[in-house]
């Protein structure tokens, strides 16, 4: 099935990103158009329904010709937490901020910095400089904590604090789960300093 899948959703000009299968018989596809390294920000398109409605007549057929049993096909776009799967989709959203889950705490490696039973981060991704030519790619995450809360009945400071900044290496083997972070803009798309930090 993730061969006929694959197949149908590239044939057709879109990046398969995701295929889940839950209890009930529902088979979830989430499709995003792909990307073209070196293509600017503003490049980017989003799904639209349309694309959605091509991508679920096409599979409906071929997945009826294959004899695929299930009882509801969704297809979707990503969404704002959008799931990163592959070395190209770190490569297109280096830059953002994202949320990730390692597989095992960090222990004695976090050197008293962070908890060490810690396994979720949120920061912004960037590659981190190659270590070995033939290492696997590295990545980081950069981070500040939150200032703390102010005590009952005091007032919140005015004074923006200077936070150090943590980094966190990985590479993707050590991930459980990474996603783009859910950053909701409401003064629109144009507007990019409402999502600094």
């Amino acid at each position: 099935m993730q061969e006929l899948v694959t197949k149908t959703v590239e044939g057709l000009g879109y990046d398969l990103v995701e295929i889940e299968r839950s209890a009930g018989g529902l088979l979830r596809i989430t499709i995003d158009h792909p990307w073209v390294p070196g293509t600017g920000k503003g490049a980017e398109q989003f799904i639209t329904v349309e694309d959605c409605e091509k991508v679920t007549r096409q599979l409906q057929f071929g997945l009826e010709v294959e004899g695929v049993e299930y009882r509801r096909l969704e297809v979707s776009s990503p969404g704002i937490d959008r799931p990163l799967r592959k070395e190209a989709d770190f490569q297109r959203f280096a830059g953002e901020l994202v949320d990730l889950t390692l597989k095992a705490p960090l222990g004695a490696a976090a050197g008293g910095q962070v908890a060490p039973t810690r396994k979720k981060f949120r920061g912004r991704l960037e590659r981190a400089e190659a270590v070995q030519a033939d290492a696997p790619a590295q990545w980081q995450l950069l981070w500040s904590e939150e200032p703390p809360a102010p005590k009952p009945g005091q007032k919140p400071s005015r004074k923006k604090l200077d936070l150090p900044v943590h980094v966190l290496g990985f590479t993707l083997d050590e991930l459980r789960d990474a996603r783009l972070a859910p950053v909701v803009n409401f003064k629109g798309r144009g507007n990019s300093a409402a999502t600094e930090e």
